[in-house]
């Protein structure tokens, strides 16, 4: 069975080879709707059958990293500017900004952007037109950094775990980091406990620090997965290598199940029977910040990758890459966000969920967020337009057939809807789910995960075997 590897480019050495098929013969274009809304209903926008990939937002990618033979002369400038230190999650949002997800962005946000965001969940360009940005891309400053920058109009960001310098921030503005309106605009809650403000917010400092970007190399990780980072541009070059003619995305923090396979291969489908002739699958789960309890990456992709060995995907229509945005799981603003990053990589379809980017209130036994109004603010989302949004079938274990299957109302008797919880605990207790629930490899991987929790002395978890090259 073919190995993931062969579904990812390997930057910048070696180069794989994929296969070669015949040039695909557009359709013209035209409209069809994916459902008719009801009375009172979400009205689901026409799918647009189009012959070529999506253009990014403002109708060009915005790449930040600065030519090769002016590194070494930006690195010496950078030296000599006044030095802020990056946290971890800030080099994830270099990392996004450089390669131009959040295109036409071109650093971290000046004030104007940052309320743009946080009020309309949309940017103005110049010619007048929008483009969707629903959270915030900020650097927080304190105090002292604020007093050492002075009258300075750049100043360089060095990693800190590495000391080295990663960007220039030029023509800079700071301004008031008012925390309490960020987390409320965002989350729409200011309680404690949300994971990525109790990382990033409550404790940063009380200015906002915005300006133009210059990126002075390629952001990399070295932790074995690198290779698996496609950029935009990159993802754009394959999806034109395999003459895609439709790019469906989905997006995963978790471990894929057949239930998730399910809704990818019937997608595939239903964009056939429309009229495209080569869709092609991103899957694309996510890279940056997430929770303490979610399956680590490392361990996620590793069990991705067993999903395609056993042949659950097709690797000839699927192309797997990580996303380095951070998590921020704010519901149905965040998801906005998952959305527009995708029309930036050349997907025009996306896949949504039941409550995605959601959590549990951090404080009461609740949900934070309704968990169907995610599709429905995408379907009306200023700057989405272009997107066409396909909501989820529901998905679950079938026991007449032994397999997962789309739910059925007129016998729900014949249906096992197996959550999260019960699937973390089945694999915490080394049992098995049922026969056709997640491909067999891929559910080994979840066991060696949540034993290796259970037997690590230090508190640290440990990395899976290497993901296969």
């Amino acid at each position: 069975m073919a190995s993931m590897a062969g579904l990812f480019i390997k930057t910048p050495n070696p180069t794989i080879s994929f296969p070669k098929t015949t040039k695909t013969q557009f359709v013209p274009s035209f409209n069809l709707s994916i459902r008719r809304a009801k009375s009172g209903a979400t009205r689901w926008r026409p799918i647009q059958v189009r012959s070529e990939l999506i253009k990014p937002d403002g109708g060009k990618l915005v790449e930040l990293v600065v030519d090769e033979p002016l590194r070494r002369e930006k690195k010496r400038d950078a030296l000599n500017l006044p030095r802020i230190k990056l946290s971890r999650i800030d080099l994830q949002w270099v990392h996004v900004l450089s390669e131009g997800w959040a295109s036409p962005l071109r650093g971290f946000m000046r004030e104007n952007e940052f309320l743009q965001t946080l009020h309309f969940n949309s940017l103005r360009l110049a010619d007048g037109s929008f483009v969707n940005m629903s959270v915030p891309i900020v650097l927080a400053i304190d105090d002292s950094m604020k007093s050492q920058i002075g009258e300075s109009d750049r100043v360089a960001l060095f990693d800190s775990a590495t000391d080295e310098p990663v960007a220039i921030l030029s023509d800079i503005e700071i301004y008031k980091h008012n925390k309490e309106e960020r987390m409320a605009r965002t989350w729409g809650t200011t309680a404690r406990g949300l994971p990525y403000a109790e990382e990033t917010i409550v404790n940063a400092g009380n200015w906002l620090i915005g300006g133009d970007l210059e990126v002075l190399e390629p952001i990399k990780y070295h932790d074995g997965l690198d290779r698996f980072r496609l950029s935009p541009a990159e993802l754009r070059k394959e999806f034109a290598k395999r003459n895609a003619d439709a790019v469906f995305a989905f997006q995963l923090r978790n471990p894929v199940h057949n239930g998730h396979a399910l809704l990818m291969t019937d997608t595939r489908r239903r964009l056939l029977e429309m009229g495209y002739r080569n869709p092609i699958l991103l899957l694309h789960p996510l890279g940056g910040f997430t929770k303490a309890d979610d399956v680590p990456l490392h361990w996620r992709m590793k069990q991705h990758e067993k999903v395609l060995e056993d042949g659950v995907l097709d690797p000839e229509t699927t192309v797997v890459s990580i996303f380095p945005s951070p998590m921020h799981y704010a519901g149905p603003t965040e998801v906005q966000w998952h959305a527009k990053a995708r029309i930036n990589a050349g997907a025009n379809f996306y896949i949504v969920g039941r409550d995605p980017a959601g959590m549990g209130h951090p404080v009461e036994k609740r949900d934070l967020y309704d968990a169907d109004h995610g599709k429905k603010v995408l379907s009306m989302a200023p700057g989405l337009e272009r997107l066409n949004i396909l909501p989820f079938k529901v998905a679950a274990y079938d026991k007449t057939q032994g397999k997962m299957a789309f739910f059925d109302p007129s016998r729900p008797q014949d249906f096992v809807f197996i959550s999260g919880t019960k699937m973390r605990t089945l694999a915490k207790n080394k049992e098995n789910p049922p026969d056709g629930f997640m491909c067999p490899g891929g559910w080994k991987v979840l066991v060696e995960y949540y034993d290796s929790l259970s037997s690590s002395e230090n508190g640290k978890v440990p990395e899976p075997a290497a993901v296969a090259v």
